[in-house]
C-alpha cells in the first residue's frame, strides 16, 4: 500500500477558512472581538493590527485542525448524522457537554495565560458574533464554533497584547538610547 501524501498546509488553512466563511464567521466579526479586548490597553490600537492578529492565528494548524474537526461536528448534528446520546447532547449543546470546551482551549494553551483568561471571558460574556452564533437561531448547530471562536478572538488578542508590548519597549528602548546619545554629546 502506497503511503499518502500529508496535506498541505495552504490546503487546509484554505478548508478552514472556507468553513468560517461557510458557517456566516468574517475575519472583521473576530477582530471586533479583538479591538474590543484590547483597545483599553493601547492607544494606538487599530483595526488592522486585529485583521492581522486574526489572519496570523488562522495560519497555525492547531487552529485550522480544530476548526475543521469542530464544525464538522457542527455540521453533522444540524444533518442528525450523530449517533444518539452524542446527536441530542451537541444539538442542543447541553451545558454539562465541555468537549466543545476542550477542543476549543486547547489551541489557546500556545499563547499564554492572556489567552486562557481570555478565553474564559469570552465563553463566558459571550460577545458580538459568539452570541450570535450561541444563540440557536436559524436551525443552525454552532456548540463548537462559537467556542472555537472564543478561542481565535482569544489568541488574536494575547498575540496582539504581546506585540503592543514589544512595540512599546522597543520604542522606550530607543527613547533611551536617544537621551543617552543626547547626554554623551551635551
Amino acid at each position: 500500500m502506497a503511503k499518502k501524501e500529508p496535506v498541505r498546509s495552504h490546503v487546509v488553512e484554505k478548508a478552514a477558512r472556507d468553513l468560517l466563511k461557510e458557517r456566516g464567521v468574517k475575519i472583521q466579526d473576530i477582530a471586533d472581538i479583538v479591538y474590543e479586548m484590547q483597545a483599553g490597553f493601547s492607544n494606538g490600537l487599530s483595526m488592522d493590527d486585529c485583521v492581522e492578529s486574526v489572519d496570523a492565528v488562522l495560519e497555525k494548524r492547531e487552529i485550522q485542525h480544530a476548526v475543521l474537526v469542530g464544525i464538522e461536528l457542527d455540521k453533522l448534528a444540524e444533518k442528525n448524522q450523530l449517533s444518539e446520546p452524542l446527536q441530542s447532547i451537541v444539538e442542543s449543546d447541553e451545558g454539562l457537554f465541555g468537549v466543545d470546551e476542550t477542543i476549543a482551549i486547547g489551541s489557546v494553551f500556545g499563547y499564554g495565560s492572556i489567552a486562557v483568561t481570555t478565553f474564559g471571558y469570552l465563553d463566558k460574556e459571550k460577545t458580538g458574533i459568539i452570541k450570535e452564533l450561541d444563540s440557536k437561531s436559524g436551525g443552525h448547530v454552532h456548540t463548537f464554533l462559537d467556542d472555537l471562536i472564543c478561542s481565535i478572538a482569544a489568541n488574536a488578542s494575547s498575540r496582539l497584547a504581546h506585540r503592543l508590548r514589544d512595540r512599546e519597549d522597543h520604542l522606550d528602548q530607543k527613547e533611551i538610547e536617544h537621551r543617552d546619545h543626547e547626554e554623551r554629546m551635551a
